[in-house]
């Protein structure tokens, strides 16, 4: 039985949730506080959950209501439409789905709230200060809480993280602006149940067939000035349509997906951004979790089912250990590594992304021979997609 037994989950969206319901089933009663006075219902673009990430929804308990679209393959085409590579899924692991924040959202907020965790809005965090009770967590709204422990699961621009270091780095821009849409083209010979990607002349292309017709898309485009997703929406669609069509006019099949997009149908996401190493994960009895601790840009693929295996990690390593900062340093231990190789993976991935037209030719040259050879599915994601969390072994402290 866990010598901790309350925490206060500061963030409601995705990790927040997934979070308190870890420690929920670790016997730590958890209650989250979200600053917005809403839910998050309808909001956000689409992700992917990769076989780690579903495995530790499972084991967090949110293994049903998941609308996800099975990927069980990724194929990778020049800006001719030409196929450079393909990689399929893993052996004895379910496919990766993709699937709207949204859907992800609600299905970690329902279940957590069935679970019986709380969730208390327009709670905005001002400051954290230790007790002898614990640690006290004080809102713009003049109200306190009090728990045994404090989570910082709000986001990759953490009031948290801050608190605990002010020092801290925030969020990098990562020289490409992200946008997406639903198309009404359709891509001859494309499967539903592959992700394509395309490495244009001048941006680059990864799209899906969806059932019942049309192709979803996401492009990034490479731009010097960073600007933030309201930033962007200041700029009316039409006139950010116009600039893709432009950019991907040479491109198969940028070219026709962007024709058979309708102007009102653009969702804009702003900046692409990483969050660089993040040198205190903890102090006292106050921890990050999810994008506050680790963001790797979107690239990765990994940004959702890194903060659920974080989620899930931090609740078996309070469960396990007495001391709070060992049982902290233990789960830092377990986590960092991890997620920092898949950040500067994803930060290789940008670089691709942006790298301008003859670097992206010799790179279509010289990618079928790569992925014939050592760039192998099991050694491009084995060790990201087989992250093992066996939520009954104890947790040894660091």
């Amino acid at each position: 039985m866990s010598a901790i037994k309350t925490a206060a989950v500061i963030g409601g969206g995705i990790a927040g949730p997934v979070t308190a319901l870890a420690l929920r089933r670790a016997g730590i009663e958890a209650t989250v506080y979200e600053a917005y006075e809403n839910t998050a219902d309808g909001l956000g673009g689409m992700l992917m959950v990769a076989p780690n990430g579903l495995n530790a929804l499972e084991v967090a308990g949110v293994d049903q209501g998941l609308a996800g679209q099975p990927i069980h393959r990724m194929v990778m085409t020049d800006g001719r439409g030409r196929r450079m590579g393909e990689f399929g899924g893993l052996t004895g692991l379910p496919p990766s789905q993709v699937m709207w924040r949204a859907d992800l959202y609600r299905a970690v907020r329902e279940r957590a709230a069935a679970a019986g965790v709380r969730t208390v809005y327009g709670k905005r965090l001002a400051g954290v200060e230790e007790t002898p009770a614990g640690v006290s967590a004080e809102f713009t709204d003049g109200t306190q809480v009090t728990a045994d422990v404090l989570i910082g699961a709000d986001g990759i621009r953490s009031t948290v993280r801050q608190l605990i270091d002010p020092a801290a780095p925030g969020p990098r821009y990562a020289g490409l602006l992200g946008f997406g849409a639903y198309s009404k083209a359709e891509v001859p010979q494309a499967r539903q149940d592959t992700m394509y990607f395309a490495l244009g002349e001048h941006a680059f292309l990864g799209y899906w067939p969806v059932p019942g017709g049309g192709t979803a898309w996401f492009g990034n485009l490479p731009y010097d000035e960073p600007l933030s997703a309201e930033q962007t929406r200041a700029t009316p669609p039409a006139a950010w349509m116009r600039i893709l069509r432009e950019k991907f006019a040479g491109d198969v099949p940028g070219r026709d997906l962007l024709r058979g997009t309708g102007d009102d149908e653009l969702l804009t996401f702003g900046g692409l951004e990483i969050l660089p190493s993040v040198p205190k994960w903890y102090r006292g009895r106050t921890v990050l979790v999810g994008d506050a601790a680790h963001a790797p840009s979107s690239s990765s693929g990994q940004g959702a089912s890194l903060a659920v295996e974080s989620a899930v990690q931090l609740a078996r390593c309070l469960r396990d250990i007495p001391d709070v900062r060992a049982a902290f340093a233990t789960y830092e231990q377990l986590r960092r590594g991890r997620v920092e190789k898949v950040a500067a993976q994803a930060a290789r991935t940008n670089s691709q992304k942006s790298m301008g037209p003859v670097a992206t030719k010799i790179t279509a040259l010289l990618m079928p021979l790569a992925t014939r050879t050592f760039l192998t599915p099991e050694k491009m994601f084995g060790w990201t997609h087989r992250y093992p969390i066996d939520w009954d072994a104890p947790v040894v402290p660091a």
